[in-house]
């Protein structure tokens, strides 16, 4: 979503790092050229006035002409000043006595089914016991929806189409408070546009439970419009918090930017992709390093601890030690890798130079590749991938129809396959000494 604003604030900043010194002038013109980025972003006219004049206040003062690095401090500068647009971090309310009831809120297409499921899935990976309620009667299918997703993620869903949505919700609170269940997740109905009949239901349900979080589910793909959805939202039913849904679409992204300032409500939670897991709390240090090119490197991190198994790594390094890895573990791994989300997404989470080489490599030929490297190697028996030695052309052949491709790409995926066992052996025989011969 940030990815224009991110190559037009690397460019802006090389042109800053060639100068030794910096003038007001030089920060000036550079304030210009991040000015008309953040506005081409579609970030709020206001937020981008304020922003600059915070970061020209300290950019053409002592903080910066005396440090070593001019440049780099303006970068800083830029950094933190970005964070602080970004708003502070913020949680559930998750205090008191439980259960803790959560409504979410929205507009009709804004994703808030979807999301009710993430964040069941989110906490219920945390130690909570969530309960999902389907207090959405009126749009087709809706309760049908969050009943499939809740059985996806294995978290119980209460529905009662008969029910007005402020008397399902007490029967779900009542529910919840003699299951022993910790959260209580409310998907409401949504509108096409704000009106008086949505509010009331909300109020009406408000009124009735003691809710701890009112969650606005807001689509980042409307771009300025939703700040005026969420401060509809704020001035009627008292929204809490926020979760942008769709972060990973390719609009400008300049609402999640605009959002905090303009309306004083936090952001929660970014939805990052379709998946029950692609959903994580919101970070602004983070939000702001990826937007200014740094990546994401915890971020990744993360993602990498939630895909990989922990136990299967161990004996996959055991048996890299006694050089025994074969083509069954090049696929387990591979499928580990696909967990942590699309090509884009990891790519866009890489730092510094990394992060530079990374966007020459089409994300979406990276994840071609991958499809097509576990649709060969699932093609095989496993005696073949336990031992491919015994990979004659034959059998390449019937492999590559097998994975609806040719014989070269069986054949270029299995000499990949051979570099890395190369590799391996090169690691165990020298504790990395050999390594440099081998790129030479």
């Amino acid at each position: 979503m940030f990815e224009n604003l991110t190559g037009r604030l690397n460019t802006i900043f090389q042109q800053l790092r060639r100068r030794g010194k910096l003038s007001a002038a030089d920060v000036d013109a550079m304030l210009r050229e991040v000015r008309l980025a953040l506005l081409e972003a579609d970030v709020n006219y206001g937020v981008v006035k304020e922003f600059v004049a915070r970061v020209r206040e300290r950019a053409v003062g002592a903080e910066v002409s005396q440090a070593l690095n001019p440049a780099q401090q303006v970068i800083k500068i830029v950094h933190e000043e970005l964070i602080r647009t970004l708003g502070e971090p913020e949680r559930l309310n998750l205090s008191g006595v439980k259960p803790y009831a959560v409504m979410l809120v929205g507009l009709q297409g804004s994703g808030k089914t979807t999301a009710a499921a993430k964040l069941a899935s989110k906490l219920r990976s945390e130690g909570e016991r969530v309960l999902l309620v389907a207090a959405d009667p009126y749009r087709p299918a809706a309760v049908k929806q969050l009943q499939t997703l809740g059985e996806k993620i294995g978290v119980e869903v209460f529905a009662d189409t008969t029910l007005k949505p402020p008397e399902l919700a007490t029967r779900a609170f009542d529910k919840a408070q003699k299951g022993g269940y910790t959260v209580m997740l409310i998907d409401t109905a949504g509108r096409s546009q704000l009106d008086q009949p949505l509010m009331d239901e909300l109020q009406a349900i408000n009124k009735k439970i003691k809710l701890v979080d009112i969650l606005l589910v807001v689509d980042a793909m409307v771009g300025q419009e939703a700040v005026h959805i969420a401060e509809g939202f704020r001035d009627t039913v008292k929204i809490t918090g926020l979760i942008m849904t769709k972060m990973d679409g390719d609009a400008r992204g300049g609402a999640a930017i605009s959002v905090r300032s303009v309306t004083g409500v936090p952001i929660k939670y970014l939805g990052i992709g379709e998946g029950v897991d692609a959903l994580e709390a919101y970070d602004p240090s983070r939000l702001a390093s990826r937007i200014l090119g740094m990546g994401d490197m915890i971020g990744l991190i993360e993602k990498a601890e939630a895909a990989f198994d922990e136990k299967q790594q161990k004996e996959q390094a055991e048996r890299m030690l006694k050089g025994q890895f074969n083509l069954e573990d090049f696929l387990q791994q591979l499928k580990q890798v696909r967990k942590m989300g699309s090509m884009q997404q990891i790519m866009e989470m890489l730092p510094g130079g990394m992060g530079q080489s990374a966007k020459n490599v089409d994300p979406r030929e990276a994840e071609s590749q991958l499809k097509r490297t576990e649709a060969i190697i699932q093609s095989m028996t496993l005696g073949e991938r336990r031992n491919p030695d015994i990979l004659n052309a034959s059998r390449r052949r019937r492999i590559a129809a097998g994975a609806g491709t040719d014989v070269q790409n069986v054949n270029r995926m299995i000499k990949q396959f051979r570099e890395a066992q190369r590799l391996i052996k090169t690691l165990q025989k020298t504790g990395g000494r050999g390594i440099p011969r081998m790129f030479k």
